[in-house]
């Protein structure tokens, strides 16, 4: 159920698992730890041309958490995001999880702008939430005054109960970053896997970050693994650059279903009785 939600200048369609938002949807977050959209075990979805300022993330992927998730079993799959503009002072533009335990997949990002915001893209899960989180695509960000480029993190302890299982160990893979432009950042990243499980198949491809002097690390990785190419400043060892042999990082260019949903506007005229 929702309560107390204002939509202007939107479409909404919805129809055979799609949804399609487009053309102008502002919102100005009031409540502090509420992302202003969230996407749960959803499928086909479309967000475009949206400018949010929020509390929280301004844009949440999830589907389930720890145990309870894992016995739903349905995914997050399928989801573009295009021209978006956020400003989250204390969250990411966009975050995937924590609540990710029926997976994520399939997730494409491009002409993102963000402004006074923590993060751009946020990867956060932890042990117990078994699934996965990969194929996750990104590129043309804009970022300005942030604390962190890149954030991932497989230590995000919170659980609702004690009955999650210690070893549903998550699967984060194959998450792609192009072109991407940063000011006035406090690190380029920060990129924390999980011990026994890092993350694998990161990709970062032509990112200029101007980081502002910090007694913090410019990047932070640890459990993480993957390839790097015309990267300012240059990454950590375990993002080696590779400028000979990447020319860019996997996005797909292939249309989804949702892509293909046609929008439709409505008339109507109003009669005196």
């Amino acid at each position: 159920s929702s309560s107390n939600v204002r939509i202007e200048d939107c479409y909404i369609v919805s129809g055979d698992d799609c949804i399609a938002i487009k053309s102008g949807w502002d919102e100005y977050g009031i409540a502090f730890n509420m992302s202003s959209k969230h996407i749960v075990s959803s499928s086909n979805v479309r967000i475009e041309d949206c400018y949010i300022v929020s509390g929280d993330d301004c844009i949440a992927i999830k589907s389930g958490w720890d145990e309870y998730g894992i016995a739903f079993n349905m995914s997050s799959k399928h989801i573009v995001i295009r021209r978006l503009t956020c400003i989250s002072p204390t969250s990411a533009v966009i975050a995937l999880g924590s609540e990710m335990s029926g997976g994520i997949e399939d997730v494409r990002a491009e002409d993102i702008t963000a402004i006074h915001s923590e993060s751009g893209i946020r990867i956060k899960t932890a042990i117990g939430r078994g699934a996965y989180v990969k194929d996750i695509f990104v590129r043309r960000m804009n970022l300005h005054t942030m604390k962190w480029v890149f954030w991932m993190t497989g230590t995000y302890g919170q659980h609702p109960d004690d009955n999650f299982d210690p070893k549903a160990i998550p699967v984060v893979q194959n998450i792609s970053y192009n072109n991407v432009v940063a000011e006035n950042v406090t690190m380029a990243a920060k990129l924390e896997g999980i011990p026994g499980a890092p993350f694998t198949g990161i990709c970062i491809y032509n990112v200029s970050a101007e980081v502002v002097k910090s007694k913090k690390p410019i990047w932070n990785c640890t459990d993480v693994e993957g390839v790097s190419s015309h990267v300012t400043p240059t990454p950590c060892a375990q993002i080696p650059e590779y400028p000979d042999r990447i020319t860019h990082c996997p996005f797909p260019e292939d249309d989804l279903p949702v892509d293909c949903v046609g929008l439709k506007e409505c008339s109507y005229r109003r009669t005196k009785p």
